[in-house]
């Protein structure tokens, strides 16, 4: 069985190197460029799985890699990892092809479960909602009118709550970094957002138990997987 080939964009060496060994020891091909300058005619020329970029680099920004990149090979999955914390970089990423986004610092069992999930999955970002009404297993989602039904059953979702239900379906299937919820939906990720995100998960969870094909996962130290079916 062939090994996953990563091409692993960074410029500080030392990093660098941590990751390059920690990802080859756990059998994965890693061939690692820290100019981006360089790196669109590398991916040519390996042809990777996945790649891995960080956003800022010398001579050609991270994001500018992933239109790139994008532009020869639509599938391939695409991770940013960087120490940026602004919910513009967060859409940027998402905006410019990435799959996924990172902070850094990260743990190695971050970094490998996100890429083991993208590989798992159909590479692709959010799949917006198209219309009003969405089917989630035994639910309707209403979000015009905030409005989640199950048969005779009613159930009026607050603004946040129908906020973060559409943004878990949007994103089904995949794990979303729960600091993008908090980013996203109220702005920051501080300690009194954080606490209610758990209130908000909780109450969803409980929304919809009523259909065991329908679950919010919890990663533990990343974030959630809203699973549907």
């Amino acid at each position: 069985m062939s090994k996953i080939k990563v091409l692993y964009v960074e410029d500080e060496v030392f990093l660098g190197k941590i990751v390059r060994e920690s990802l080859e020891s756990r059998g994965f091909e890693v061939i690692m460029e820290t100019d981006g300058a360089k790196v669109t005619e590398l991916f040519k020329k390996s042809a990777p799985d996945i790649c891995v970029l960080d956003v800022m680099l010398p001579n050609k920004d991270g994001f500018t890699l992933a239109d790139e990149i994008r532009s020869l090979q639509e599938e391939v999955p695409i991770i940013f990892l960087t120490a940026k914390t602004q919910t513009e970089d967060v859409v940027k990423g998402f905006a410019s092809g990435g799959n996924d986004y990172i902070r850094k610092p990260f743990s190695m069992e971050e970094l490998i479960v996100r890429i083991q999930n993208l590989l798992r999955s159909k590479p692709e970002g959010p799949q917006k909602i198209q219309g009003n009404t969405v089917t989630m297993g035994k639910f309707s989602f209403q979000l015009n009118r905030q409005l989640l039904v199950n048969g005779e059953e009613e159930r009026k979702l607050s603004f946040r709550e129908s906020e973060l239900l559409k943004l878990l379906y949007e994103n089904r299937d995949k794990i979303i970094d729960r600091r993008d919820i908090l980013n996203l939906l109220w702005g920051n990720d501080s300690f009194f957002n954080s606490r209610n995100l758990d209130v908000y998960i909780t109450k969803l969870r409980g929304f919809l138990k009523a259909d065991s094909s329908l679950e919010i996962i919890t990663i533990k130290g990343v974030g959630y997987r809203f699973v549907v079916g």
